[in-house]
């Protein structure tokens, strides 16, 4: 591991005076994904900034109007705890699907939603796009993307949770590079699909960083997350889907189907979420929207199997937000 040097600020205001420094810089938050980085010396900061010690983001507030605010730096079992989560059922689906309770303890949701891609090509040294995206076409693709891989990023979005986020609306909260520097977006658009080595897989720029997720009130809509893995443990799915429906009269009014796993940013199936919308959910109705959501994907030479698992995914999430048996394990 590269020699760096350490901060461990009390205010965001001390946050954006260190991103402000010259050198590489990293955010460390439960520190379970980049510090197995720096020792593999994949990433080489010269600071590493610390913010668990940082009150303001290690809280779960409600806020007028009914939404909730949740800091970056609160762990995901502390997500997974609290009563104010309940009627987000599919943000308790998505971290007890991680299986890990030292992972549930020491992860942040910051830290998750933001984790970098799991590709074993990037892992293993040899870029985010690995050599243009010609390692994954002429190596072993089968955990790589089938949607949106035609440039080269091939890797898939690594947050098990960011789907649910979107899937219910959520935003977050980024500031700097200054302190008036504030904005709040909806979640999907802090991810991006980088198209040159480093460019990053978020939009964050230097002197930003995450600070806060707010919630709406969603207390209308069923929600779930549903995942396909290989087994019981902290290995990541194969494919996932969020599903939040608002149902009237026993009609889905308005949904939102997100998929996981299966592109380099979370996958927004506007087709499924059309094919559910205005229907009554029911087999044949998630098993339609399951097929929507697949029609555009393109598969690599060695991921064909994911198909499957994504419509899967899909038609087992918008189930078990409806309450119904999702014929599954």
């Amino acid at each position: 591991m590269k020699s760096f040097a350490y901060a461990s600020p009390t205010t965001e205001g001390e946050v954006l005076s260190l991103l402000a420094e010259p050198g590489e810089i990293e955010i460390l938050a439960g520190g379970t994904d980049l510090v197995g980085l720096m020792k593999k010396m994949i990433i080489t900061p010269d600071l590493v900034v610390n913010i668990l010690d940082i009150p303001s983001l290690k809280t779960i507030e409600q806020l007028d109007g009914g939404a909730i605010a949740i800091g970056a730096a609160v762990t995901l079992d502390e997500v997974l705890a609290h009563p104010y989560l309940d009627p987000y059922p599919a943000i308790g689906q998505a971290i007890q699907g991680i299986s890990s309770m030292q992972l549930q303890c020491q992860g942040t949701i910051g830290g998750e939603v933001l984790q970098r891609p799991q590709c074993w090509y990037f892992r293993g040294g040899r870029g985010l796009l690995g050599a243009g995206g010609t390692a994954v076409e002429d190596g072993d693709s089968r955990y790589h993307a089938i949607f949106a891989n035609d440039g080269p990023a091939k890797f898939v979005s690594a947050s098990r949770i960011a789907p649910a986020l979107i899937a219910l609306h959520a935003t977050a909260r980024v500031i700097g590079p200054t302190n008036e520097d504030e904005r709040y977006i909806p979640i999907e658009q802090l991810f991006r699909v980088p198209r040159h080595e480093g460019e990053r897989e978020n939009i964050l720029a230097r002197g930003q960083f995450l600070t806060h997720f707010v919630l709406p009130d969603c207390r209308n809509f069923a929600s779930a997350t549903y995942e396909v893995r290989q087994g019981e443990g902290p290995d990541f799915p194969l494919a996932s889907a969020a599903a939040s429906l608002r149902i009237e009269d026993g009609i889905v009014r308005e949904a939102g189907i997100i998929l996981g796993q299966v592109a380099p940013t979370p996958w927004i199936s506007y087709e499924a979420m059309s094919a559910i919308t205005g229907q009554r959910v029911n087999e044949q109705s998630a098993e339609a929207a399951s097929l929507a959501a697949i029609a555009s994907a393109n598969p690599l030479s060695h991921n064909s199997y994911k198909l499957q698992l994504a419509k899967t995914a899909v038609k087992r999430a918008i189930l078990r937000a409806a309450g119904q048996e999702t014929g599954g394990f």
